[in-house]
């Protein structure tokens, strides 16, 4: 069956929050030291902060709104009063996540003014596993509190007079997980966590609380939120997709997420009614990406090697969130820095992998309001897809999520009404290995386009192909200006963002 899309530009879903386009940091493998800090580098490579100045520069192409620090699985050990004050007189810590040292050279104050020179906003995750409610009274405290109090002097101690006025607080990192230091079930987790909700919001008000989810679908996700409703702003839910060494189920993967969407959304109406509350709580999608263990382990950096197929999987991911922009607000994807990231590090240079130019797209292109697109496209089912069922591969990937409500096309998209209301924009991928469509994209009602598209396409004939430094960044974004006739030729494993003008 020949693919076409329907667009109606009256038909809107909601805002897309620019949250959605968020980052995250951990000290882990790479990502700080050597990634964002450097202060060693011999290359003219940082600021006199210690600062990699060409990952800056990078990460502001990206937009980056905000940023979550510092963990991940490292925050359950950690002890954020470690990474305060004279260097010199920071501990040096047995790091118990991922089996290292901690240095804590880089810490809050490093944290913050780092977000300040990028221009995205802190987000900070306490310690639920080894720390107390003292402990995360005192960061609280130590960031924001304008008070004549100890920790607010002791910020001002160490030479910041102002309150960094930190927004964003989430109770916890993966708690459910049997690999955190201080797991509990959920039942125990959403006592704790009511009452540090409570107790956070007595001493700073204005914060954002953000709860511990799982995958939007576990019934940790239906307890937890059962319960914490009342207390918090949004529920955070975390998932990677693999590609097994399969194309088909690489860039099929993020239905899974889309299921655990659609599902949380539910969950919270329901626990609004349950718990007779009129208010907004949104998803936080803090950890998300392609991460293959086996290829990249955790305990060795994660640093993956992206094709383009990863960088077709990671514009699928961003087009689930584009089409949930009602209920997803905030999103997080791990890492930002050489840690399963989209850019990669040397003492002399960077290099952008091929996930950074979907990424880059995205952020800089599909802002404004998200359509609400039809498609009528082939699936895997009805055609020549080489991975298990979908049905199979959501439960494998999600170990329980029931399948797709939909079935997953070949072709996926999402699409945005610009900010200025002059534009329509629309992600395309085509996801398939060897086939390439002609794919008629009708516009509705009152809705005519101009004479000339522009498409920005991230391709290569090698599904394969890779960015190094070796290898130089060969699968990168190609800007060209076609004539629109009303049909779009789409290449086999090809993505790109068709920007139309309304006339």
């Amino acid at each position: 069956m020949s693919p076409s899309i329907h667009i109606d530009p009256a038909r809107h879903v909601a805002p897309v929050d620019p949250r959605i386009y968020s980052g995250f940091t951990e000290h882990m493998g790479r990502c700080i030291y050597g990634g964002i800090y450097d202060p060693d580098n011999v290359n003219g490579l940082v600021d006199t902060n210690g600062f990699r100045t060409d990952v800056l520069d990078a990460l502001k192409e990206l937009k980056v709104p905000v940023v979550r620090y510092p963990g991940g699985n490292f925050v359950s050990s950690y002890r954020w009063q470690d990474g305060i004050g004279p260097r010199e007189n920071r501990p040096r810590r047995p790091e118990l996540a991922w089996l290292t040292e901690e240095s804590n050279q880089f810490g809050t104050d490093e944290f913050i003014q780092w977000c300040r020179l990028l221009g995205a906003e802190p987000y900070i995750c306490l310690n639920m596993g080894t720390g107390t409610l003292e402990d995360a009274l005192a960061w609280l405290e130590y960031c924001n509190s304008s008070a004549n109090t100890h920790y607010a002097n002791l910020r001002r101690k160490n030479g910041h007079a102002d309150p960094y006025g930190v927004k964003y607080w989430s109770l916890g990192n993966e708690v459910w997980g049997p690999w955190q230091v201080g797991q509990m079930n959920a039942e125990d987790y959403s006592k704790k966590a009511y009452q540090w909700a409570k107790a956070l919001r007595l001493l700073d008000p204005s914060i954002q609380v953000i709860s511990c989810g799982e995958t939007g679908f576990a019934d940790w996700d239906r307890i937890t939120l059962k319960t914490l409703a009342p207390v918090v702003d949004m529920h955070s839910i975390h998932l990677y997709t693999v590609s097994q060494g399969n194309h088909d189920v690489n860039v099929m993967g993020p239905a899974a997420a889309e299921k655990g969407i659609e599902i949380s959304k539910a969950l919270i109406e329901l626990a609004k009614i349950e718990a007779g509350i009129d208010k907004e709580i949104t998803v936080c999608f803090d950890e998300w990406n392609v991460w293959d263990p086996v290829r990249a382990p955790g305990e060795k950096g994660a640093e993956e090697h992206y094709d383009l197929s990863d960088a077709l999987a990671v514009a699928s991911w961003l087009n689930v969130f584009v089409r949930k922009a009602d209920v997803v607000k905030m999103a997080c994807i791990a890492q930002s820095v050489n840690v399963i990231s989209p850019i990669i590090t040397s003492p002399t240079g960077l290099f952008k992998q091929t996930t950074y130019y979907p990424l880059h797209l995205f952020a800089t292109l599909m802002q404004g309001t998200s359509l609400s697109l039809h498609i009528s496209a082939p699936d895997p089912e009805s055609d020549t897809y080489t991975g298990p069922t979908v049905p199979t591969f959501v439960a494998n990937l999600a170990k329980h999520t029931p399948p797709a409500s939909l079935p997953t096309k070949w072709i996926d998209i999402s699409g945005v009404l610009s900010p200025s209301g002059q534009e329509i924009r629309v992600a395309l991928v085509n996801r398939h290995k060897t086939t390439a469509w002609d794919v008629p994209i009708i516009f509705g009602p009152n809705a005519e386009v101009g004479s000339k598209v522009t498409v920005h396409e991230v391709w290569s004939a090698d599904l394969g192909e890779r960015n190094g430094f070796t290898e130089g960044e060969k699968v990168r974004t190609v800007v060209r200006e076609e004539e629109w006739k009303g049909v779009y030729h789409a290449k086999a494993h090809s993505f790109q963002v068709l920007v139309f003008t309304l006339v």
